[in-house]
């Protein structure tokens, strides 16, 4: 595969997933799917806006960049008819990388907030209750979050789409980056025909 058209479909896979991190996100404000009564009802990790900023916008940058290098100008420069396409493909590696940090970013955020647990109240005080990961291996803990309803599964449910939707990014990226090292060192696989040749770069 070409390395603009494998760029191009990597960066159509990464705007939906960027999207659906931005609005699992959003979700999140609604701890159990209700408004919450007070903003300390939100479990922190959830203001440190990791599916909002890190896979959601800052991955919307680098999915732009990737799908743009498939119609890349590779007229290039001072004669060279591959310059262009090389130095776009370098390009990407950088915007990659800026991806691959967003995604980092998510994942980490998402990591810490299901070994953390939800804030709930235990029917006296609003108070994060488990401890290390302890209710992840055991169910009946919980029981000690009275409300809001269903917050355990729905705090659960989301980071861990979260951890793996930033997961899938940040190793789509990661290919990107090799990617791009190919189109820099070898060219694309065929130019676009600009400068008046359809062979091998």
């Amino acid at each position: 595969m070409c390395t603009g058209s494998c760029a191009k479909c990597l960066g159509t896979t990464l705007i939906p997933l960027a999207v659906l991190c931005t609005v699992t996100n959003i979700l999140l404000f609604f701890p159990g799917g209700k408004v919450a009564e007070n903003n300390d009802h939100i479990t922190d990790e959830v203001w440190y806006f990791g599916g909002i900023l890190g896979s959601g916008a800052l991955m919307i940058f680098p999915a732009l960049v990737f799908l743009g290098l498939k119609n890349n100008d590779c007229c290039g420069c001072c004669g060279n008819e591959s310059c262009g396409k090389r130095f776009a493909m370098f390009s990407s590696i950088i915007f990659a990388a800026v991806g691959v940090v967003g995604a980092g970013y998510c994942f980490v955020v998402s990591a810490v907030a299901i070994n953390k647990g939800p804030i709930c109240n235990n029917g006296t005080q609003w108070l994060y209750p488990f401890k290390d990961g302890d209710y992840l291996g055991d169910r009946k803990l919980w029981d000690t979050c009275l409300s809001p309803a269903n917050i355990v599964p729905w705090h659960l449910t989301l980071f861990a789409l979260l951890l793996v939707m930033s997961g899938i990014q940040a190793v789509l990226c990661g290919i990107q980056v090799v990617n791009g090292l190919f189109g820099t060192i070898c060219g694309d696989c065929r130019c676009c025909g600009c400068c008046g040749g359809d062979g091998p770069v």
